[in-house]
């Protein structure tokens, strides 16, 4: 028997008016949490995903300690990869490694399609568990983006400037929009499989896109996000877009068909609403700040608040994702503040 749904993340991520401005974090399951690290002592990041019913704890938890409005699917964005043929290993203090990078039109080929229900089953388990006995919130599913997946499988890693991937989309375009097509195929078929087990709503983590120009993101990349987003659209959840130091980006986001446009901490919220974005706005406190004293955060909270709030359609979120060193206690209390706050400004 489902738990009944608080839906007010749905209801602000489609543009609704709400008694409060709903709230979750980015990265809010994991290191910050002592629980987490606990478990960590004894198993792997993987192992942890590969777990239903410990991956499911992992999930719950912010929701349980910080009174969050969603949760968001405990796993990495590498998840979907190895049943494409790439072989990943996340690596302590490095991240995924990859050692058999594409370098060519021929590994492009050579990527397999994706079958989620016999591929990655421990992921729809755990949503299934989550949805159908533990949450009383939404449950956000996520991907990441073609040009994030791809800048690993290129770079072979993480990168601090994408030049190989950079180069590749350049010299070799025939490779890349084959890279594309793969990869817009497999995010598709993950997310709605991810839907199909009970997930609410998605976020789609471009993270690196920040990296290229306006020019190169409409012409490499944004034919594939307006296919992905126009073919997720008929399962009818909120979609959202995320990408960090990718400002310059966030008009053209609000083109695609997609329902909330995530900010990080660079452009406010109010500069994006001049500038155009009619669509929900994510975001966005600068996660250094929750290392700040209380008076701090509450300033920042508040003033970012008010501009979120100036219309409907509206989601607290931090600018990235929370760090190791922040503590609970701040993520609990600044919930709290924000619920507070806007209940009490927009007193509905």
């Amino acid at each position: 028997m489902s738990k009944q749904i608080n839906e007010t993340f749905l209801k602000a991520a489609r543009g609704e008016k709400t008694d409060y401005v709903p709230v979750w974090y980015m990265r809010q399951a994991g290191r910050s949490q002592p629980e987490y690290r606990e478990i960590k002592e004894k198993y792997s990041l993987f192992e942890i995903t590969h777990q239903p019913e410990l991956c499911a704890y992992v999930t719950r938890l912010p929701v349980d300690q910080y009174h969050v409005d969603a949760a968001i699917l405990y796993k990495d964005i590498m998840t979907p990869l190895p049943a494409m043929g790439m072989n990943v290993e996340i690596r302590g203090g490095v991240g995924p490694v990859i050692d058999n990078p594409i370098q060519s039109l021929a590994d492009v080929e050579k990527l397999t399609e994706i079958h989620p229900q016999e591929d990655i089953p421990y992921v729809l388990d755990t949503i299934k568990l989550l949805t159908q006995e533990q949450l009383s919130v939404p449950l956000i599913g996520f991907s990441g983006a073609p040009f994030t997946l791809a800048s690993y499988m290129i770079e072979a890693g993480p990168s601090k400037n994408y030049n190989k991937t950079k180069a590749f989309m350049h010299t070799e375009p025939k490779a890349w929009f084959a890279l594309m097509d793969k990869l817009g195929d497999m995010v598709i078929t993950y997310v709605k499989a991810q839907i199909g087990a009970g997930a609410k709503a998605i976020q789609i983590f471009d993270s690196w896109v920040g990296a290229l120009n306006v020019e190169d993101y409409r012409y490499f990349i944004k034919p594939t996000m307006n296919r992905i987003f126009a073919a997720l659209r008929t399962e009818n959840v909120p979609l959202i877009m995320f990408g960090v130091g990718a400002s310059h980006l966030a008009l053209e986001w609000n083109d695609l068909p997609l329902d909330v446009v995530g900010l990080d901490w660079r452009l406010p919220i109010a500069k994006a609403r001049e500038m155009g974005i009619h669509k929900t706005v994510q975001g966005n406190l600068d996660p250094a700040i929750l290392l700040a004293p209380w008076e701090v955060i509450e300033k920042k909270a508040k003033a970012i608040l008010d501009q979120g709030m100036a219309q409907d359609g509206y989601i607290f979120n931090l600018g990235h994702g929370v760090f190791p060193s922040v503590k609970p206690e701040t993520l609990k209390r600044l919930t709290a503040f924000v619920h507070e706050y806007s209940a009490a400004k927009l007193g509905r």
